[in-house]
């Protein structure tokens, strides 16, 4: 996520590809890449913004109840950016939108509640990781998820 501290604003991408819908910037970690190497290197891609001193903000798991295959989501937020903004690329378009406006949109502008809308982001401190479990029979169904305190 990034959060511009003056405006109080994010940055929201509408996902146009895979897992269409509201989220934020992110990606697939290449061979031989960091997490935080990859996280800065998709939003340069996707927004042709440049960003600094990532802050950690925690893990999405996300397990097939059926094969037990895990997805694994790292979080992170930055408040230090620069370079001008992208308004569309293949992966969708970017818009800035309050925070407090992103948190009451309607749930199915959303590609994934448990980013763009994630306590991870908007409750700094309070969780360290979301477990969901979720088959492809029920995959726009994620009831079963669970929060890892900060502890």
């Amino acid at each position: 996520m990034i959060r511009n501290t003056e405006t109080g604003e994010v940055l929201v991408q509408n996902r146009l590809r895979k897992y269409p819908g509201w989220a934020f910037p992110g990606g697939h970690v290449e061979r031989g890449e960091s997490v935080y190497d990859c996280a800065v290197r998709e939003v340069k891609e996707e927004t042709g913004l440049n960003i600094n001193n990532l802050t950690y903000r925690g893990v999405v798991h996300w397990v097939n109840r059926d094969t037990d295959a895990r997805y694994l989501c790292f979080m992170y937020e930055s408040t230090e950016f620069d370079g001008e903004l992208i308004t569309a690329t293949d992966e969708g378009e970017q818009f800035w939108m309050d925070a407090d406006e992103l948190l009451n949109a309607p749930d199915n502008r959303f590609s994934s509640l448990h980013y763009a809308k994630s306590p991870l982001f908007h409750e700094p401190g309070k969780y360290s990781e979301v477990f969901i479990e979720w088959n492809e029979k029920d995959r726009n169904s994620d009831t079963c998820k669970r929060f890892g305190d900060n502890r």
